[in-house]
């Protein structure tokens, strides 16, 4: 009785053996410790954070301080920083047993996983030859944001079905498979994705939703009364949609060219997003038998747009091609909740509980192919020759391509994204599959309890202390 009491206390254990356990403290320590040790051997500031600024000004004949990027790229970084934390957070909270999960273990993977983000796209981007170590400014933390964001997607196809020790797991490996992956699509190929519609969302959801496929529950149904939403969840996440639907503008602008770009990129955004909801609304009401609106979709599909917009979001779409693209999304979002998200439960056995699916995957392909179609049709009649070289950087050893040829890369970026998520999704889903990481039993899913202190109330459900049932006899199933 004594083990199992200690067992339960620790619930940060991985198996009902408390000698055979993964703690989370103990994860989050080494965690740090290591991160202290790493930013100590390789990360600095850059020229333009560092205190030799001024002598760095004097050699440039910079005139002013507000010429420091800082200046130019902190608002966007706080909408993204704010997007990140609150909006993606209280998305989350839709679940009436589930919010202390929803936006606590958002917190988490972001503070840890921004720290990995740092070092790992430091070695790709900001590796300083002379010295080996890594530069940081501002746009290097809005970059961390950005990758971050791509786990957090993730999350949404397993939120309530998983431990925090298997979340940090998700976000270590999900960050490493990203930077190689953004190496890969932005340097090599020379893509342009302002916004992520390839980088982030395509590879974020298709990473969480294989992770969801290998982790496949058959008896989730036990919890199904616990995943459901009561009137003040649903207001609490759609917080968290407002929040994404103001600052996505800034998301997809914020480390774009200096100028026409970035403008651009804001305008086109803020643009497709007032045309999905619209559209949302229309397509969520004539769903319906009386007309009325589902909360589901209002929280969800009026984003798609900032995800559709994403790769194409700084080029010359025009304001009209922004709406239609809003359009686009709000339909194919809505309808995905609608039809392929029971679909993909039924026959393909992939638990999507926040329907990553339809807000992040669809939108993120639509926005890749878009992006591809639209770079592939640039000409210098609407961009002007300077205005192609800038919007495209075609310069260096991409000075001689095409319009027509950078569309084919673009669309190669698509096909990186999805082999990375795919791919890596199921190496990290085996991996997590593994019988000591505290996730909870099927009948125990999406309930706070498991992991949280919560306050006793009237609704207040009796806790059910057990682990890893659903281990029992999972190979079997899965045959």
């Amino acid at each position: 009785m004594g083990n199992f009491v200690d067992c339960c206390r620790g619930f940060w254990c991985g198996t009902k053996n408390p000698n055979v356990r993964i703690s989370l403290p103990v994860v989050c320590f080494v965690w740090q410790i290591a991160m202290i040790i790493l930013f100590g051997v390789f990360v600095r500031y850059d020229e333009e954070s560092d205190a030799h600024w001024s002598e760095h000004r004097h050699e440039k004949n910079i005139t002013s301080d507000i010429e420091n990027d800082f200046y130019f790229r902190y608002p966007s970084f706080q909408d993204v920083h704010v997007m990140i934390f609150v909006g993606f957070g209280f998305l989350m909270t839709f679940m009436k047993r589930y919010s202390f999960g929803g936006v606590g273990f958002n917190f988490l993977i972001g503070a840890f996983g921004l720290q990995w983000a740092l070092l790992m796209q430091g070695w790709f981007h900001s590796l300083d030859p002379t010295d080996g170590t890594i530069k940081i400014g501002i746009e290097n933390i809005i970059n961390a944001d950005f990758c971050v964001a791509g786990c957090l997607i993730a999350y949404g196809a397993l939120l309530g079905k998983v431990s925090p020790v298997q979340l940090m797991i998700l976000t270590l490996f999900g960050i490493t498979l990203f930077a190689v992956e953004e190496h890969i699509i932005l340097s090599l190929l020379h893509a342009r994705d302002s916004g992520g519609s390839m980088v982030i969302h395509t590879f974020g959801a298709y990473y969480g939703l294989t992770i969801s496929w290998i982790l496949y529950r058959p008896k989730l149904d036990q919890s199904k009364h616990l995943g459901s939403s009561v009137y003040h969840s649903d207001v609490f996440a759609m917080i968290g949609t407002l929040f994404l639907w103001m600052f996505w503008p800034s998301f997809n602008s914020a480390i774009s060219d200096h100028g026409d770009g970035q403008h651009r990129a804001a305008i086109n955004t803020y643009l497709a997003l007032a045309a999905s909801v619209l559209t949302t609304f229309a397509i969520s009401s004539l769903s319906a038998k009386k007309g009325k609106l589902d909360m589901v979709h209002i929280q969800n599909a009026t984003l798609a747009a900032g995800v559709g917009m994403g790769t194409a979001a700084e080029f010359m779409i025009t304001p009209y091609g922004s709406l239609i693209v809003g359009f686009l999304c709000g339909i194919l979002s809505t309808f995905g909740y609608l039809v392929l998200t029971p679909f993909m439960e039924k026959y393909m056995k992939i638990q999507d509980t926040c329907g990553i699916h339809n807000l992040h995957a669809m939108p993120g392909i639509l926005g890749g192919v878009i992006g591809a179609i639209t770079a592939a049709t640039a000409s210098e009649s609407v961009y002007g020759h300077e205005g192609l070289i800038n919007t495209f950087d075609f310069e260096g050893a991409f000075a001689n391509r095409t319009p027509a040829i950078q569309g084919g890369f673009q669309a190669a970026g698509i096909c990186v994204a999805l082999v990375f998520g795919i791919v890596g999704g199921i190496i990290v889903g085996c991996i997590l599959r593994l019988p000591f990481w505290g996730d909870p039993s099927d009948d125990n899913c999406f309930d706070d309890e498991v992991y949280w202190e919560v306050p006793e109330d009237e609704e207040s459900i009796p806790p059910i202390l057990e682990y890893n049932s659903h281990m029992v006899g999972k190979s079997a199933d899965r045959m």
